[in-house]
């Protein structure tokens, strides 16, 4: 069966919307512009992550359409092609392979998960090929010696600090259950919430587990209601989590929920509808509906050009935002911009300011953004929970 392949050229986005999908084998294709830059995604477009890669795509095709209006970066366009991976590492690895393989990508942008990420990272930087702004929080991607890796949020160690400092620090909450993604993604966070844990002198009353891309989450909720928590922060993708909590309510288990920003909260508040109601979950960017913020007002307006009923959200705008920062990186380059050139201008990044929000990488830092804002979903939204947090060391 041919590999799921769909290249996206700008000029066509003004067909695909936040909620856009791809049936498989489904290929669009640009004209061709040998003058063109372009960029592989390789992430999830189907499945129990299906709407991060979306979201990601959606907003990185946002800040491309916008340099394109304007002329391009240098005068050349911007594209995208996407290789759905299913959210599998193995899959992962044969869509990286083949777009290392080839002269038609400068660059791998917005991946998708950590378990993905692991896989295909090292690939990337044996073949000198940049890595650019995962959709995952995990440390390895932030050594100092990955200098083909350029991320832009902060970590999940920031995340669930931050979850542990309002559960107890603000709330005076002491029993913390864990449910989590029985993965590399899943241990991180289970390290994360365990160290931010063991500074209180706290341990975990309750944890539990399910495997990826399933929703096989029931034994896992009976074991932590029999500990009786007061909260229950969740590592995992939006559907298993959904199904967690919507059954945690038929049954009357009410404890606060928390969430890791990797579980998309307008996919993991679809899912909830009426269940959803208090449900925290972790951002790594600013509120999308926040215009007072300039750099906001851009991405509402880039994201409304390439579809005009696109639905705002905060992975897009993380899109929006990895988008932006390779665009930098590009205009950097220069006018011959390919691998190399690129490499080269992403260690000159330095401290800058997209729109009110600031930017700082660094050597030794590879990671731009160092801010964790908690959400709640409410009926029909998002509010903020607690005043941002920053993150103190990565």
């Amino acid at each position: 069966m041919p590999l799921l392949r769909t290249s996206l050229a700008l000029a066509l986005s003004l067909t695909l919307g936040a909620g856009s999908s791809f049936a498989a084998e489904e290929t669009v294709t640009a004209p061709a512009d040998d003058n063109a830059i372009t960029f592989a995604q390789v992430a999830a477009f189907e499945g129990q992550a299906g709407a991060l890669g979306k979201g990601m795509r959606d907003g990185i095709l946002a800040a491309f359409e916008e340099a394109n209006r304007a002329g391009g970066i240098h005068g050349r366009p911007v594209r995208l092609e996407t290789f759905d991976d299913g959210y599998e590492p193995d899959r992962s690895i044969e869509h990286v392979r083949k777009a290392i393989a080839t002269s038609n990508y400068i660059g791998l942008i917005g991946p998708v998960g950590t378990p993905t990420s692991k896989a295909t990272q090292p690939l990337a930087t044996e073949a000198e090929m940049p890595f650019v702004g995962a959709f995952t929080g995990a440390g390895f991607l932030r050594n100092a010696e990955l200098t083909n890796v350029i991320n832009v949020r902060a970590t999940y160690g920031a995340e669930t600090e931050a979850w542990i400092a309002h559960l107890v620090d603000d709330l005076g909450m002491r029993d913390i259950a864990l449910l989590y993604q029985d993965d590399g993604f899943g241990k991180v966070g289970l390290n994360g919430v365990t160290a931010a844990l063991d500074r209180r002198d706290m341990k975990l009353v309750a944890t539990g587990t399910y495997m990826r891309n399933t929703t096989a989450v029931k034994s896992a909720l009976l074991d932590i209601r029999k500990a009786k928590p007061d909260a229950v922060v969740m590592v995992g993708a939006y559907r298993p989590i959904a199904e967690f909590i919507k059954v945690a309510r038929q049954i009357e288990f009410n404890p606060t929920f928390v969430n890791i920003s990797f579980v998309g909260s307008r996919a993991l508040a679809d899912e909830l509808r009426g269940d959803g109601e208090g449900v925290i979950i972790s951002q790594v960017v600013p509120y999308p509906w926040d215009t007072s913020l300039p750099v906001v007002d851009m991405y509402l307006k880039a994201l409304k050009a390439v579809n005009e009923t696109a639905e705002p959200g905060f992975v897009t705008l993380e899109g929006y935002l990895v988008g932006r920062v390779a665009l930098r990186i590009l205009d950097a380059a220069g006018p011959d911009a390919d691998r190399a050139a690129f490499l080269a201008a992403m260690g000159t990044l330095g401290h800058f300011d997209i729109g009110g929000l600031t930017f700082t990488y660094g050597e030794g830092d590879n990671q731009g953004l160092d801010t964790v804002f908690l959400t709640r979903i409410t009926d029909g939204g998002f509010e903020p929970v607690a005043k941002p947090r920053q993150q103190a060391s990565r």
